[in-house]
């Protein structure tokens, strides 16, 4: 009977833990801890690498971890039973189960802190409008399209329940998907991406609510007085948790102080606050899930506790135990149940009404509010999106026996598409206008020496932060009547974990991703040791944070210049020295972040080799002792050098000492042949003159030395070079231009750094002076990075020193 093989499958007999091991006989596969160990390594491999190929088109981890759980189940890859019997048998799928629902309710957790009670409480009518029509129509056009599955695929369901849990996914919209797709395409702070947001916040809370209620009405025990019961006393235990928990969490947090580690005991008592609200949600009868999401909403999000929790958890749940809850998905579906013109048409009419529903209703409320056309296309699409959350109500559905298999597939396959189609069709209607900036000083030479000094210097860790506030000491001109003014960019990557979408949260509303200083994080006293030195040198020091991935970190610097009027971007090295002086990779996605920037800066860019300029703390400015070389040999990178050291000499402890080189007569032609229409940019001698002319002047001034070296090949250089290894600091050009310069280029070996830069730094070269290698704005784009030698490719770049 069939009876008896669905008991049998439902009552496998339970598995040991361990096993003893290949030699005493024993299958690991046959063990709960062996086999859910396969399991997880299995599932991340296959998701990292999906996530990996769908990443050049921009696609967020949720879709990868779907198809990666559709790809493991019944529809591919169990269409063989041997597999399925090894690697997920059904007396395996308890502790699956198990471990993906205790993954779950711990990222519903995060999820939660993603959610601001405040904000919601400050959201516009705009916003809450549209809101209102992305779940008003979807989720009367779910109910509709309900009738029509009872009547052909579904029937014999649960009929109010199953109205409820097809409205409800008809008319979600994953509030965290959403969120990482607007920071990667860089539209959250948007006027679109603001009021997507806002709405789907508001979405998200009210879908939770619904589903409450749907689970409530999806028991086994049919009568409505029992689903009454578990709705209230979930609305209960909300209203008790809203004003027990958030008194003892604030008590937590006051206790936690900046720059101090979190005690351990509040981590502990937290987690276990999560665990027990979902264990008392899971016994009203709901979902243990939705305790955990009201502890999460109701935590509070300032402080240093919030962080040092998030950063405790996401990683652990969310690359281990939450994959599992996507295979655990992928396991009840199987594409082969939708057979037929009416299943396929059936799945047709899902995907139709759940876009018409969303975009429609968004569009219409959308230009009623007078949002721009392509922007209220850009919500209507961005408001479909769908993810983890769709997920979680259609397993509460199957597994509650609202949904069957052919329901479950269908609908899906229809998460997984409205949430594919998301990003290119957000990306094809909607480009916001870039205001295309003009402004006068984009270079540090000037005619004007005493306006105001804009720099945007960027960094990636605390690492260089002394080095880069002993260059501001330097570089601020103390004769100069209009001062310098820095804007310290913090270059951080965006990731998948919730902690960077906090932080992307606190956007400052002037188009960037940046969090304002008022943001407490682990990263405070960064802008302590700027304001700082604010003080001390009355330098006028922002600083800000920009959120991006590697790919687009390059954009936000660039904008960020052109937006500041900076006069130069100053980039750290992607290597850091160690302490045998040699130079180890930080990380070869920096280098090529440089050479993005080198090629579309709006404003000069300098690239800082940090030897320790100063060394490992601020140098004050009547202990500042420096002398800083300016090696010329031509050309506008070196004239901006030598700008920039001529400013420098300004300060009373800084002394310059600029070298000049030029070929001896007798050789002229000699170091290497250069064909005057191939390089037709190489600055003359003459030019070269009238530039130096108004630097000899400064002579007269003790700290200032200019000498010219006579030199007949690049040994000679190398020497002269050598002879200045007493200098703090090098200043040279990128693309130094001439004779000399053209034969040193053939020595280069980093392009960034041009011939000089990559001599200065070389192993076998003796000088330990920090340098900045500096590449003057010409007014178009670099073409190619150094036309002169052969681009290497990132794979060639791993290597250490």
């Amino acid at each position: 009977m069939s009876s008896n093989t669905s008991v049998g499958q439902k009552c496998p007999s339970p598995m040991k833990a361990t096993s003893n091991g290949f030699f005493q006989g024993d299958n690991p596969l046959d063990y709960a801890l062996p086999l859910a160990i396969l399991q997880i390594c299995l599932v991340v491999v296959l998701t990292r690498g999906l996530a990996v190929l769908l990443r050049p088109i921009r696609q967020p981890r949720v879709v990868a971890e779907i198809i990666g759980g559709i790809l493991l189940g019944p529809s591919v890859l169990g269409r063989s039973k041997s597999y399925l019997e090894a690697i997920f048998p059904p007396k395996s799928l308890t502790v699956l189960d198990t471990l993906a629902n205790l993954g779950l309710i711990f990222f519903l957790f995060l999820a939660g802190l993603e959610i601001d009670p405040k904000a919601l409480r400050q959201t516009g009518k705009t916003a809450l409008a549209i809101a209102l029509a992305g779940i008003g129509l979807p989720f009367a056009l779910g109910i509709g399209s309900s009738f029509l599955l009872r009547a052909t695929i579904s029937k014999g369901v649960n009929a109010s329940a199953f109205l409820i849990f097809m409205g409800v996914a008809l008319s979600i919209t994953a509030f965290p998907v959403l969120a990482r797709i607007l920071a990667e395409l860089k539209l959250l702070t948007t006027d679109v991406g603001r009021m997507a947001m806002s709405a789907a916040a508001v979405n998200d809370v009210a879908a939770w609510i619904l589903l409450a209620l749907a689970v409530a009405l999806s028991g086994s025990n049919t009568s409505p007085v029992v689903s009454l019961w578990v709705f209230l006393s979930g609305c209960v235990f909300v209203i008790c948790l809203a004003l027990i928990v958030p008194p003892i969490f604030k008590w937590m947090a006051r206790r936690c102080h900046e720059g101090e580690p979190v005690e351990e005991i509040y981590i502990c008592a937290t987690l276990a606050v999560v665990l027990a609200a979902g264990f008392v949600t899971d016994a009203i009868g709901i979902h243990a899930m939705f305790g955990a999401f009201v502890v999460g909403v109701l935590f509070p999000k300032e402080g240093p506790f919030a962080h040092a929790l998030v950063e405790k958890v996401e990683d652990l749940v969310s690359g281990l135990f939450l994959p599992l809850y996507f295979v655990s998905s992928g396991l009840k579906t199987n594409i082969a149940t939708i057979q037929g013109l009416q299943s396929w048409g059936l799945l047709a009419l899902v995907i139709f009404t759940a876009c018409f529903g969303k975009i429609i209703g968004t569009v219409v409320v959308s230009l009623c509010c007078k949002v721009p056309l392509r922007g209220a296309l850009a919500l209507g699409f961005l408001m479909n999106t769908k993810g983890l959350v769709e997920l979680i109500v259609l397993n509460i559905g199957k597994d509650r026996k609202v949904l069957n298999d052919q329901t479950f597939a269908i609908m899906v396959l229809m998460a997984l598409f409205t949430t594919f189609i998301t990003t290119p069709v957000v990306m094809a209607v909607y480009k916001p206008a870039r205001r295309k900036m003009d402004y006068k000083y984009r270079t540090i030479e000037r005619k004007n020496s005493d306006a105001q000094l804009r720099i945007l210097a960027c960094f990636h860790s605390a690492r260089n932060i002394p080095s880069m506030i002993n260059l501001f000491e330097a570089s601020r001109g103390v004769a100069k009547r209009e001062g310098l003014s820095v804007y310290a960019l913090h270059l951080m990557e965006l990731s998948e974990r919730s902690s960077a979408i906090l932080m992307v949260h606190k956007a400052r509303k002037n188009g960037l991703p940046f969090w304002s200083k008022g943001w407490r994080s682990d990263s405070d006293h960064v802008v302590v040791a700027f304001e700082a030195f604010q003080q001390l040198s009355q330098v006028t020091v922002r600083s800000m944070t920009s959120i991006s991935s590697m790919a687009d970190m390059h954009e936000d610097i660039c904008s960020t210049a052109e937006s500041k009027r900076a006069a130069i971007i100053i980039l750290p090295f992607h290597k850091h020295q160690r302490v045998d002086g040699s130079f180890e990779t930080t990380r070869t996605d920096f280098r090529w972040v440089n050479r993005r920037v080198l090629e579309h800066a709006p404003c000069s860019v300098g690239i800082l080799v940090d030897r320790g300029l100063g060394g490992t703390t601020h140098v004050s400015a009547s202990n500042v002792s420096y002398l800083i070389t300016v090696l010329f040999f031509g050309g506008p990178d070196d004239c901006e050098a030598l700008a920039y050291g001529a400013r420098m000499a300004e300060h009373p402890g800084i002394s310059l000492n600029i070298i000049r080189f030029v070929v001896e007569p007798e050789t002229i032609g000699e170091i290497s042949t250069i064909n005057m229409q191939e390089n037709a940019g190489i600055e003359t001698k003459t030019s070269a003159e009238e530039f130096l002319s108004r630097f000899r002047n400064l002579q007269k001034d003790d700290s200032v030395r200019y000498e010219e070296k006579a030199v007949r090949n690049v040994t000679e250089i190398i020497a002269a070079i050598r002879g200045a290894d007493r200098s703090n600091l090098f200043l040279v050009g990128r693309m130094p231009e001439g004779e000399l310069a053209l034969a040193l280029r053939r020595r280069s070996e980093c392009p960034e750094l041009g011939a000089v830069g990559s001599l200065l730094i070389a192993p076998d070269f003796s000088v330990t002076a920090s340098v900045l290698v500096i590449q003057q704005y010409n007014g178009y784009t670099c073409p190619n990075l150094d036309p002169y030698m052969k681009e290497e490719s990132p794979d060639k770049d791993s290597e250490s020193s």
